[in-house]
């Protein structure tokens, strides 16, 4: 188990090899939710996943709403 220290802005590094273990590298968006009490970070879904990313656009409360729906469906797969 690693410590990392809680900067004035609230960031924190994430130690290299936990990063290397999950599969999250420099310039990656992770998922951050707390769950039962804790903190938990994992790798985001890769965008260029989502079906019609090329596609028309949607109206944006569309889209937050497929966003929201797929970040569910994501997190229930890791339950």
């Amino acid at each position: 188990m690693r410590v990392a220290m809680v900067s004035s802005k609230s960031q924190i590094t994430l130690p290299a090899a936990a990063c290397r273990t999950v599969g999250i590298k420099p310039r990656d968006r992770v998922l951050i939710e707390v769950k039962e009490g804790e903190i938990v970070v994992r790798p985001a879904p890769d965008i260029m996943n989502f079906e019609g990313f090329l596609g028309k656009a949607l109206p944006r409360e569309k889209e937050k709403e497929v966003m929201a729906r797929f970040i569910m469906e994501e997190r229930k797969k890791h339950e």
